[in-house]
């Protein structure tokens, strides 16, 4: 079976044998070698401040960030995952405001600006770069930088989960980056990571931090000393050692014109062979098709390709076909997936096969 969905992704071999050595404890020096030079590394990587690893999934760095950052919220949603900014302000009485847009929308600046100057008391953004429930890529940065030029002290807190790894994201106006380990970075799940700006540093050092297990004030004192509060997930440690060792292997700028490389090439085919992309700006990280029958789709692919591709989510849980492109997915696995979909679109009476998907992608992608 080909796991295709974007995230969890599958995890490479190379990575599955940096995991498969001894476990090391983690209060060694042997340990906080590790930790450090993967701290110091993704620095770089996410072009940040600084970098606090949890042990967690992504939701509970993005719980870390509305309770460190918001003392009333703005949050954008666009899909289930700005759904779930909303419903973290709210359990944690930030008051939020909510902007909410079709699943296929991408944000609008000047709607932000015009929620911003109608309320003077948010004092912090939520936002996804990637909404991966239908595959949009906001705006981020350009909406960050308006909100600094309106209010510098406003934090802008951005959901890179399915983002970071998949295209180099300016952070200059942004002051938390949230991603996870089973993205991009094609690890297993429960690791979380957020990147930090100096003004975010200095809000957590401040106050020193909000909460008991995600207050990052303590987080930050220990791992600035190679170590961590709480028991840190070792085995994934050094499993996005060998990652980022991988990547640096490839060349950063190259490993993300690859990736942009297999999306336009995949957008290509789709295109060829008549199927409906999803959002009006399609995030890199994933190829995300509308069907009236995507439900069946998915089973045929499953059941006679050996492809497991995602589907979505409530009202679109149906309608969907989610294909991942991040990581290290080889092109002749995006080429497979778009072959399987062309061949499945016609045994349900659609378009008659005729290879134009795995045709158009490999045209493309070795043009």
């Amino acid at each position: 079976m080909i796991l295709m969905t974007p995230g969890p992704t599958p995890v490479p071999e190379f990575a599955r044998a940096a995991m498969a050595t001894p476990t090391i404890h983690h209060r060694t020096a042997e340990f906080e070698a590790i930790f450090g030079a993967v701290r110091d590394r993704l620095k770089k990587f996410m072009r940040a401040k600084e970098v606090i690893i949890l042990a967690s999934t992504g939701t509970g760095a993005m719980e870390a960030c509305v309770t460190h950052f918001a003392t009333k919220a703005l949050t954008i949603n666009a899909g289930k995952f700005g759904e779930r900014w909303t419903k973290l302000a709210k359990a944690h009485g930030k008051n939020p405001t909510e902007l909410k847009y079709d699943w296929n929308t991408p944000a609008p600046v000047n709607d932000i600006l015009a929620a911003l100057e109608s309320d003077s008391a948010i004092d912090a953004v939520f936002i996804q770069i990637c909404e991966s429930a239908g595959g949009l890529r906001h705006p981020v940065e350009e909406i960050a930088r308006a909100i600094k030029a309106k209010n510098e002290r406003i934090f802008v807190i951005a959901d890179g989960i399915t983002a970071v790894g998949v295209e180099p994201i300016d952070t200059t106006h942004i002051d938390a980056l949230i991603t996870g380990s089973q993205k991009a970075f094609m690890l297993p799940p429960a690791m979380a990571i957020i990147g930090l700006s100096e003004r975010a540093i200095e809000r957590i050092e401040a106050t020193g931090g909000a909460g008991y297990y995600f207050n990052l004030a303590i987080e930050l004192k220990n791992q600035r000393k190679n170590t961590t509060a709480w028991t840190a997930p070792t085995t994934l440690v050094q499993g996005l050692q060998a990652v980022l060792g991988e990547i640096d292997k490839i060349g950063e700028e190259k490993f993300y014109a690859l990736t942009a490389k297999r999306h336009a090439a995949g957008i290509a085919a789709l295109n060829a062979i008549g199927a409906k992309i999803y959002p009006q700006k399609p995030a890199l990280s994933m190829l995300t098709v509308y069907h009236e029958d995507a439900a069946n789709l998915r089973k045929w692919l499953k059941k006679e390709a050996d492809l497991n591709a995602a589907g979505g989510q409530d009202d679109l849980k149906d309608k969907l076909i989610r294909i991942n492109n991040m990581g290290f997915v080889a092109p002749q696995e995006i080429a497979w997936a778009i072959n399987a979909l062309e061949i499945a679109i016609a045994k349900a009476g659609g378009r008659k096969y005729d290879g134009a998907g795995v045709k158009t992608f490999t045209e493309n992608y070795y043009k």
